[in-house]
């Protein structure tokens, strides 16, 4: 399982793809399989673990060298997969890795998992590849960004149910709801801030800064931050499961077509419904009325607020933890690992 050289699986805070990678080695280890990660030095699991990336190399996400650092990250991943007698390799890299997959003449299969937002252009790129890597999307919204890929399968993202402390009962729960995300615009904090004000209830803003945001959280947050509105760069373990469970609702008013969207599955496993605007997988992930409620815009999402106490929050977690578990995760890739290992063996 090739990961990233940015963040250690699992990661220390941000880090979902690492998070995501973890759960699912965790789990197929567990069934009996070998699974080797290859990432970050100070990775760490029930698995094997091959760290070809020093931990240092964090620091230049983001510069000038990062797709030299990336490069060699995964050329030494792949030379890895040539020594070594896997069954299968699996993927999270990206485009670069995709491309080594496709084009060094590998025995051994590889799957690969997208885990962003899809272009037009991405869109041609894995069309061309797709009989070479067999292709997994993360949502079905993810899928018909690019009409012309084929993919092998969709697959959901899970958390371990474990790790969260829910709290069921709509009387236990203190007055603030929380929104656990990136700030940046596409995430929509400011409209977060103006749904708290407008039901008079606290707003807990969790999530570190992107690169290219920091004059909107400088002129669209930051003036409102006070007893109303806190602001936690990097929340993790106990922590974070605490402001979940306790918050009377997670709030999602995104402002672009989101590809999966992990917090709000944290989110209904601690017991906190989930107030998404209907865009992007958000519509596949909240189920109305059961795990949450779908809004257009704010004063839908003001109306949704209303209904928050006709969801039953233990069948919430209960719903939540049956549709992104590990288990189903690891089922739905052993069936696209399977097939890409009997299909090698008849190329």
């Amino acid at each position: 399982m090739i990961v990233s050289p940015w963040y250690p699986v699992p990661p220390v805070g941000y880090g979902g793809i690492e998070l995501m990678a973890y759960n699912l080695a965790r789990e197929l280890q567990l069934r009996g399989h070998q699974v080797c990660v290859v990432g970050q030095q100070g990775s760490k699991g029930p698995f094997e673990v091959a760290a070809v990336a020093p931990e240092s190399w964090s620091e230049q996400l983001g510069t000038r060298d990062q797709v030299s650092r990336e490069s060699l990250f995964l050329y030494r991943a792949y030379q890895l997969v040539r020594r070594r007698a896997f069954d299968v390799v699996h993927d999270h890299s990206g485009f670069t890795g995709i491309l080594l997959a496709a084009t060094s003449g590998l025995q051994t299969p590889v799957v690969a998992t997208l885990h962003g937002d899809l272009t037009e252009a991405e869109g041609d790129f894995l069309a061309a590849v797709d009989r070479r890597v067999h292709l997994v999307a993360i949502s079905r919204s993810q899928q018909a960004q690019v009409a012309s890929v084929s993919w092998r399968r969709v697959v959901y993202n899970a958390v371990d149910p474990s790790e969260y402390n829910p709290v069921s009962r709509h009387d236990e729960k203190d007055d603030y709801l929380i929104q656990l995300a990136r700030i940046t615009p596409s995430k929509g904090q400011h409209l977060a801030i103006e749904l708290a004000r407008r039901l008079g209830l606290r707003l807990v803003l969790a999530g570190k800064v992107d690169n290219d945001a920091t004059a909107y959280f400088e002129s669209e947050i930051k003036p409102h931050l006070g007893d109303k509105v806190t602001w936690h760069e990097n929340v993790v373990g106990a922590e974070k499961a605490r402001l979940l469970s306790r918050a009377k609702a997670m709030v999602f008013p995104i402002q672009w077509e989101e590809p999966f969207g992990i917090a709000m599955v944290e989110s209904m496993v601690s017991g906190t419904p989930v107030l998404a605007m209907a865009r992007g997988a958000a519509s596949e992930l909240v189920e109305p009325g059961i795990t949450g409620w779908l809004a257009d815009d704010l004063d839908g999402l003001v109306a949704a607020f209303a209904r928050i106490g006709e969801i039953d929050l233990e069948r919430c977690v209960k719903r939540a933890a049956e549709r992104f578990g590990p288990g189903q995760m690891a089922d739905g890739y052993q069936s696209v690992y399977e097939r890409a290992i009997q299909e090698s063996y008849h190329r």
